[in-house]
């Protein structure tokens, strides 16, 4: 199989030197830098610092010859750049060729989900979502981890597994794509709330409470936009939300924290080289929970954090039960 993955970020390039131990794999980047030290060196020192790639992986700034080269296409650039992607790669794609999303967030203003953009700049293909707990260095390190590839025709899902499992790294199918996308992309949110409360030092029961919380709230509106309530018991939500709200290495935490000892967004993010993609979806779950009206406290706490409404010194006093939300489940 002759794979292509788009995005020389550490997530793409993490699961193109994954896929390229069986497969014909090249990686696209704008960067000549990354191009050539994946090609020279079998390293991505810029977002990947001290790992030794696959020796096999190739790397190209071609645009035209990364996409002509697919038997199958993987999405992994940021939330923001994948329709552009795409539209870009639709008169060179083969014909009927499986996609398949890396990207965890929403379309700003159409509020769509990754796959959802995908399908509308190539229809006729089959679309996949790859989500769940993967911190990228973990899995570079050989740390045992597992994922889930959805899609609704689970033939293809099953053909997808193959290709993308590898060693250590464990693939599982589901066909609820939307609680998937869902998941992947509210628990970032989550992830913000949880490391302004280690920046703040407020303590383990109330991250514990922030988390279990913001987990239901991801299933309530998860299941007002059709998804599986049982999705969020598994890997992409459950899953991703603990690895997401507790490692060091996830960038959203990280970000809640800075921002939880003081600093502002402007300082946080002019100094960080890959995208916390909680801050966008703060202002878009906001939305979705209006239009699917829903009370999301948590996330809404975190919207007014970083619309500069809320103090972060202030935040964690709004981040409780409210009026007709005390009763656990749900």
């Amino acid at each position: 199989m002759k794979v292509t993955i788009l995005g020389g970020g550490n997530w793409g390039t993490t699961v193109a030197s994954l896929v390229a131990r069986k497969h014909d794999t090249l990686l696209w980047a704008r960067n000549e830098t990354v191009v050539e030290e994946v090609n020279q060196r079998h390293t991505n020192s810029t977002y990947l610092p001290g790992f030794t790639l696959a020796k096999k992986l190739k790397a190209t700034s071609d645009f035209e010859q990364a996409i002509r080269h697919a038997e199958l296409l993987i999405v992994g650039v940021p939330t923001g750049a994948v329709r552009s992607t795409t539209a870009q790669a639709r008169p060179y794609v083969r014909p009927w060729i499986p996609i398949v999303s890396l990207a965890k967030g929403f379309e700003q203003g159409s509020l769509l989900r990754m796959t959802q953009v995908i399908q509308e700049e190539l229809p006729n293909h089959p679309v996949a979502a790859l989500t769940g707990p993967n911190i990228a260095r973990e899995i570079m390190a050989g740390q045992a981890a597992a994922s889930v590839v959805a899609t609704p025709d689970l033939a293809v899902a099953r053909a997808l597994q193959q290709v993308l499992s590898s060693g250590s790294f464990r693939v599982y199918t589901n066909h609820d794509v939307i609680g998937c996308e869902l998941g992947g992309a509210l628990k970032n949110v989550v992830a913000l709330a949880c490391g302004m409360a280690e920046g703040l030092g407020v303590g383990d029961n109330t991250r514990a409470m922030v988390m279990t919380r913001g987990l239901a709230e991801l299933i309530r509106l998860g299941v007002a936009m059709g998804g599986e309530a049982t999705t969020f018991a598994g890997l992409a939500g459950m899953g991703d939300l603990i690895a997401t709200c507790l490692s060091p290495a996830s960038r959203n935490r990280t970000v809640g924290e800075k921002l939880g000892r003081g600093m502002t967004l402007e300082e946080i993010t002019g100094g960080m080289t890959m995208v916390a993609e909680g801050l966008k979806t703060a202002v878009t779950t906001h939305e979705l929970a209006e239009r699917y009206d829903q009370m999301l406290p948590i996330h809404e706490t975190m919207y007014g954090v970083v619309t500069g409404s809320v103090d972060p010194r202030e935040a964690y006093r709004g981040l409780g039960p409210t009026p007709g939300h005390e009763d656990e489940p749900g």
